[in-house]
């Protein structure tokens, strides 16, 4: 059972859930107000610790330290160097994970490492080489810690679970940080997710997650909150187990998350070489939450996420009985989004009545703990996945949990059973790392099954489909030959209880570690596709968009704004990859953005205008609007409901921006990380309840737009101007920015009001 209050909640001594004062008053004898029990929360203390503001819920945060993968530190690091950094502040961990194949663009990846390695001497940073570990992974096992606070540049930056509050976020974020500023916004609200009983035997924490996404995502409820795990259920997990749930509140779109702490957290830290990492961490005797989610964890049933989102999870068992009908809905939801050309065909998995899938995958921060892992060897041990059409890979999170693996024997259970043992490696993720088939479903113990996470190309005609499922139930299905099936229904089978050890050596023996000894001297490493950022426009007191694309989808994701995937090698040269924008969603978007950069640079010129844009200003002076056009920015925009759910990665503000994009207008934004990428990027976040006032291919004119920014004002209206040359008016608003978010998009990005801040002291 999962329950969501209506109300936000007291917790008492850690156990008790009451909604009134009264009630807390009859358990500990004294009332307390809301204002004052939200300081007793887990997530209030450690925000507070890290506030650079004398203001408690306006933060200025600074974090301990930051952590970034292959296919963001090069712009990261760019940008930071563009804006003048020397020496990285924090302690930063520059791990190799994503882009670790050179399938793609010959040496382009390989010389993204050396770039990094170079980084990382030059200015005090800290090189995790290519398949060691997994971002997450690697920072779960070095850098976490009870109280502390990590910023990277993933969206599933999560170490709840180790007493560390976990954010993922833009590049732009992390360069603040590199640069010594502060991470600044509103004090967010703490939902508690309240733990009780146990999981049964064969539910894994990916059933748990799956639940837990199904029932929070769609309403909202947790959106840009704290999640704060707390209740005697939190005890009965063992750490990893933990950790894997943790991993996975991302999808649920919170903004981080938090775990009371025990004794299994101090005995993770202790067997890490990190004993001095704890802390009890646990509310106050009384605590207030602006909400709760009460789980039994006994009535968790073993899960599967149909495609295409986390969020569309049901127990296999109700998938089993009314399979037919469950799967033509998941088909039709899925072609809705999918272009013409493909068409998803889930019920041609079935046979006589029985779903198969045709591939089975266990890896990365989420699947690939020593505690799946093993899992999956004890069923897995004896059994065979079959020699038939269905395939299964595994995926360890580090070498070290590669090592003790081996040395438990579960590695060579697995192989003997016919799986494939794969390298310490994120790509099955994001579509980079043993992509299906054309037509094929593949059940995945990882974080995500968007559109394309899968490695399918629609536009080309390929399309695959990705069900997510706890790694138990994945091993149970491959000893049926790929047959679904929950573990659960393996009543005999018993479960290895095992003391891993950790394998730090591997570690002290590849890891470049600089922090507090950057060198100066050191020569950065550049490669031909490392490129720096383009030069940005400032915003002029006007702006005109043209509506580039219009997506009518309810939640558009990242992956869709730019893709992952081969995309990915290309992410050091920001030009280059822009031309993948939006490719797999709307083909159409780059030639139609190309044509206003090119109008803009033609503005900025002194050149001609094109006459469209001409016809558009005569619409608009007609209809009794002044325009002047030296003083007015030419750029695209996209319409969509709402953007940029999922993951954090800058390039899909950054790419549109690149293209020529000013602007995005939006319903919402489904994340705070993409809003915050749009503006750090110089794009204006407008949102709209009218998206009916304009179309694809109409332009939008808002006059005033640059002092109604830098003064703070957040409504205004806009002008649609259709190809016929009617005008319709409507309001926008840009909702609430910060003093430095107007400055920056007033300046065009990040790296220019650095720009203008650094030459302004100089003068």
């Amino acid at each position: 059972m999962i329950k969501l209050y209506d109300t936000g909640v007291y917790l008492v001594h850690g156990q008790k859930l009451c909604v009134t004062p009264e009630e807390v008053a009859a358990e500990v004898g004294y009332a307390q107000d809301t204002a004052e029990a939200a300081r007793g929360t887990i997530a209030w203390g450690i925000l507070q610790a890290h506030n650079r503001a004398g203001d408690q819920d306006f933060l200025r945060l600074a974090f301990d330290s930051l952590t970034s993968h292959d296919i963001t530190y090069v712009g990261i690091i760019q940008t930071a160097r563009a804006s003048g950094m020397t020496s990285f502040p924090v302690p930063y961990a520059l791990t190799n994970c994503h882009n670790s194949l050179c399938a793609v663009g010959g040496t382009i990846n390989e010389d993204d490492h050396k770039f990094a390695l170079s980084a990382a001497k030059k200015y005090g940073g800290i090189y995790v080489p290519t398949n060691l570990a997994v971002i997450h992974s690697y920072n779960r096992e070095m850098m976490s810690g009870c109280g502390r606070m990590i910023l990277g540049s993933d969206s599933h930056t999560r170490y709840g679970a180790l007493g560390t509050m976990g954010v993922g976020e833009g590049g732009g974020e992390l360069a603040k940080q590199l640069l010594g500023r502060t991470y600044d916004f509103a004090r967010p609200g703490v939902i508690a997710v309240y733990l009780d009983g146990e999981p049964a035997p064969g539910v894994g924490p990916h059933d748990v997650a799956l639940a837990l996404c199904a029932a929070v995502y769609q309403n909202g409820y947790v959106k840009n909150k704290v999640m704060e795990f707390v209740g005697p259920g939190v005890h009965a997990l063992p750490i990893e187990y933990r950790n894997a749930i943790d991993v996975m509140t991302t999808e649920t779109t919170c903004w981080s998350s938090i775990w009371e702490t025990d004794g299994q957290t101090e005995e993770y830290l202790t067997r890490h070489g990190r004993s001095e990492a704890y802390r009890t961490l646990k509310p106050a005797d009384v605590a207030w939450y602006d909400g709760c989610v009460y789980i039994d964890l006994s009535s968790v049933e073993c899960m599967i996420a149909l495609p295409m989102h986390p969020s569309l999870s049901l127990p296999i068992r109700e998938l089993r009985e009314n399979a037919g009908d469950i799967l033509r809905e998941a088909e039709r939801r899925a072609n809705e989004q999918l272009p013409a050309s493909v068409r998803m065909d889930l019920t041609g998995k079935l046979r006589n009545g029985k779903l198969y899938v045709d591939q089975g995958i266990v890896a990365g921060c989420s699947g690939g703990t020593f505690d799946s892992l093993a899992a999956a060897a004890d069923i897995l041990r004896g059994r065979s996945t079959g020699n038939g059409a269905f395939t299964m890979s595994v995926y360890p999170e580090s070498m070290p949990t590669w090592l003790a693996l081996s040395r438990a024997g579960c590695l060579a259970d697995l192989a003997d059973a016919g799986v494939i043992i794969r390298d310490c490696f994120c790509g099955p993720c994001f579509g980079a790392g043993d992509c299906p088939a054309n037509g094929e479903l593949s059940i995945r113990h990882t974080t995500r099954n968007f559109p394309n996470r899968e490695g399918s190309k629609p536009g080309e005609g390929q399309l695959a489909a990705v069900a997510l499922m706890d790694a138990r139930s994945i091993a149970a299905t491959a000893a049926n030959g790929g047959r679904l099936t929950p573990a659960t229904d393996l009543a005999d089978q018993r479960y290895t209880r095992y003391t891993p050890s950790f394998a730090g050596e591997v570690y002290e023996k590849r890891v470049y570690n600089g922090w507090g000894r950057a060198e100066p001297e050191t020569e950065l490493r550049f490669g031909p596709n490392i490129k720096d950022w383009p030069e940005m426009p400032a915003l002029t007191e006007d702006l005109l968009v043209r509506v580039c694309s219009y997506i009518t989808d309810p939640v558009t994701t990242t992956d869709e704004l730019i893709p992952s995937g081969e995309t990915s090698s290309y992410r050091s040269n920001p030009e280059r990859l822009s031309e993948f924008a939006l490719s797999r969603k709307d083909p159409d978007y780059v030639p139609r953005s190309k044509l206003m950069r090119a109008a803009d640079r033609a503005r900025r010129a002194g050149e001609a205008l094109p006459e469209e844009i001409l016809r558009v200003y005569e619409a608009l002076r007609r209809a009794g609007i002044p325009v002047s056009p030296a003083d007015t920015d030419i750029g695209s925009a996209i319409f969509a409901n709402m953007p940029g759910d999922g993951s954090a990665r800058e390039q899909a503000a950054s790419c549109q921006r690149v293209m020529g994009g000013s602007a995005n207008f939006a319903r919402q934004y489904a994340t705070k990380r993409y809003r915050s990428n749009c503006i750090n990027w110089g794009m204006i976040p407008f949102l709209t309840d009218r998206p009916e006032a304009f179309a694809l291919n109409d332009y939008i004119f808002v006059p005033g737009v640059r002092q109604a920014i830098l003064r703070g004002v957040t409504g205004m209206t806009a002008y649609a101007v259709s190809p016929e040359g009617a005008v319709t008016p409507f309001e926008v608003s840009t909702g609430a920015l910060t003093e430095n978010e107007r400055r920056v998009l007033a300046d065009g990005c990040l790296i220019n009001y650095y720009r203008e801040e650094r030459e302004g002291a100089s003068r």
